[in-house]
């Protein structure tokens, strides 16, 4: 069974990570598990309590297809949980690693996007990270996919969705209707601006 877990810290912003999860365990048969600072429980942006399965400490590369870190606004605050060794094992050892809004500012400080083509809120948004990457920042409003990497601005939880789930071989063209049926509604909102 493939398994994603999902790092979630104090105030995760649960519209970044709820369609991933949603579409890979109760449509793709994929195994969803939450780590979290210390394995505490945590409570979203939005109120949603969450008991995780795990501590992030004890995540083990080698029990997961994907490693996800959400968004969320404790990754901009002095004393963020440093996600370096996990992060980089994980994608040393050939797997997945994805990252949404905050998430990515996180992985930025890591040292993984130094050299792979990626994305995050926009231009600048990752500078306080310190990170060495900025020349392969795509300043797009999608989800970018590179080395088993996977990025996100905030407003991309459609596109993070499916370049996640394709990069762990579960994308098919159920997933692709999916997502142009989110397509077709940002369509219709623009067209009625």
């Amino acid at each position: 069974m493939k398994t994603i877990v999902t790092i979630l810290t104090e105030g995760y912003a649960d519209w970044e990570i709820g369609l991933l999860t949603a579409a890979a365990h109760g449509f793709y048969d994929v195994l969803t598990l939450f780590a979290t600072p210390g394995g505490k429980p945590v409570i979203s942006a939005g109120g949603l309590k969450v008991t995780p399965d795990m501590a992030i400490e004890t995540i083990d590369p080698a029990a997961l297809d994907a490693l996800v870190v959400c968004g969320g606004s404790s990754w901009k605050r002095p004393g963020a949980p440093d996600i370096a060794k996990i992060v980089n094992a994980v994608h040393n050892a050939g797997k997945l690693v994805g990252a949404i809004c905050d998430g990515t500012l996180a992985v930025a400080r890591t040292g993984l996007l130094d050299h792979l083509a990626h994305t995050s809120n926009g231009k600048g948004y990752l500078d306080e990270s310190g990170y060495g990457g900025a020349k392969r920042y795509l300043d797009v409003p999608r989800a970018v996919s590179d080395q088993y990497v996977v990025t996100a601005p905030a407003t991309a939880p459609v596109t993070f969705m499916a370049k996640v789930l394709e990069g762990i071989g579960v994308g098919d063209t159920q997933l692709n209707y999916y997502v142009g049926l989110y397509g077709a509604e940002h369509e219709a909102t623009k067209q009625a601006a």
